[in-house]
């Protein structure tokens, strides 16, 4: 090989799957919030969905804050618990306090059926969005707890005022779910469970098609595909490598629950307990490395995934007030 004097620069490839490994529910509990840490600094977790409507929410953001390296964003919620906003501000959206539609579906019919104020739904988005950038982290993008993010009329006002606040990527939910029936097979009993989550990511993924094409404004930068609806509870590492496989060229992101059990998950109204535990066991296990190398997948965040688009920087103070 010639040289002309200088050091011969070595071109390096850089791989052409990505994956972005998120764990959803950052701020449910203390333990919770713990176990992603773990997750971030052991294991293969790169992004935390962070809730600001959640008694953890504090201890969430002081982990965050030891963790430079976990992506944040924010995991919207309008279903559970309390608001962020004065409820009588949004008094459609939250009755005594608390937020009237217990379930995505309940919410999207309220919505179709004009029982909700747009206005009042955009108050309480614009409000957890504040509080999630008032705890001073770097809130990459938006997602949601059930994913009421792609609700349609949700949807179109985060697509709106996202960027007021320096926000540019969001959740996609156009989801896969590569060898479903090897899924069935090992979880015998829990094939009614699995095949009711397959529809549901199914129906997620129509709706968010629909919302897609029903937005006027730029829609935030988004992964190419989405994993994880499916495999909720049951996420082991057979349908991890079933996951990894079935990954092709562009960026995807993989959703998972890490999380210890104690006194205050068993009283949250989540259905995922000891389930948490053995995803954490997965996620920090050398296994799911080793099948990263030797499939070629890097993991990174929603970080990396704006900076390819020109946004890779914090949330400036202007943004962040420039629509109050």
């Amino acid at each position: 090989m010639k040289s002309n004097g200088m050091m011969d620069r070595v071109v390096f490839m850089k791989p052409a799957k990505k994956l972005i490994v998120a764990a959803d529910d950052f701020g449910l509990t203390n333990r919770v919030n713990e176990a992603i840490g773990i997750a971030c600094r052991d294991g293969i977790v790169t992004t935390a969905s962070l809730m600001v409507t959640t008694p953890a929410f504090e201890s969430a953001v002081d982990i965050a804050r030891g963790e430079p390296k976990l992506d944040v964003g924010l995991h919207l919620n309008l279903t559970e618990g309390r608001p962020v906003a004065n409820p009588s501000t949004v008094s459609t959206l939250a009755d005594s306090g608390m937020f009237r539609y217990r379930h995505p579906f309940k919410l999207a019919t309220a919505l179709f059926r004009k029982k909700v104020h747009i206005s009042h739904l955009e108050r309480e988005i614009r409000a957890q969005i504040e509080k999630a950038l008032d705890s001073e982290l770097w809130i990459t993008h938006i997602d949601g707890h059930k994913h009421v993010h792609l609700i349609p009329a949700v949807f179109q006002i985060i697509c709106r005022v996202a960027p007021d606040y320096g926000i540019f990527a969001i959740r996609s939910a156009r989801e896969r779910t590569p060898r479903l029936a090897s899924t069935l097979v090992r979880n015998k009993r829990s094939r009614r469970q699995i095949l009711k989550q397959f529809a549901f990511g199914k129906l997620i993924s129509a709706g968010a098609f629909v919302s897609q094409r029903k937005v006027a404004h730029p829609v935030p930068v988004a992964p190419k595909r989405f994993y994880g609806i499916t495999q909720t509870g049951f996420l082991d590492l057979e349908a991890f490598a079933d996951i990894v496989h079935d990954l092709d060229e562009g960026v995807h992101e993989l959703m998972c629950h890490p999380g210890f059990v104690d006194d205050d998950l068993n009283m949250t109204p989540t259905r995922l307990l000891t389930q948490r535990e053995r995803e954490l066991e997965l996620l920090t296990g050398s296994d799911v490395r080793d099948l990263l190398e030797q499939t070629g997948v890097a993991l990174i965040s929603y970080r990396d995934l704006v900076a390819k688009y020109g946004n890779g920087r914090p949330n400036s103070v202007l943004h962040r007030y420039s629509a109050l």
